[in-house]
């Protein structure tokens, strides 16, 4: 499983950093302009949304299921200890988890802004 999912994992983390500085890009334009905030900007975050979630969650199935975070786990205060496991074991998930909920935090702010400035600079930031 880990030979097919560790590929996916990681083509599939371009795609979702293309979508999400499409977003923000879209949401520079957005609110440096005069447009209406319609469902098609609404689309395009939803996408970034579903490909940061999916990502993560095949992330999460790495995390259980990778050689690399195995050997880590055997002896968490040796992978403290070096940098390399350190990375896969804990600093990798743990930024990436953040990463999610920003994401997840910033796509509800955009739903319940008013006005279409506000929900674009939401989308920007």
């Amino acid at each position: 499983m880990y030979q097919i999912i560790q590929p996916i994992h990681s083509y599939l983390a371009y795609l979702t950093l293309f979508l999400l500085a499409f977003a923000t890009l879209n949401g520079m334009m957005g609110s440096s302009s005069q447009k209406a905030f319609e469902e098609k900007h609404l689309r395009i975050n939803k996408f970034a949304l579903i490909a940061t979630h999916t990502m993560f969650l095949l992330g999460v199935i790495l995390l259980f299921t990778s050689p690399i975070t195995q050997a880590a786990f055997a002896d968490m205060k040796a992978t403290m200890k070096d940098p390399y496991y350190r990375l896969y074991a804990v600093e990798h998930p743990t930024i990436n988890l953040l990463a999610v909920i920003l994401v997840t935090i910033g796509n509800a702010r955009v739903k319940r802004a008013v006005g279409n400035g506000k929900k674009f600079k939401q989308t920007m930031i």
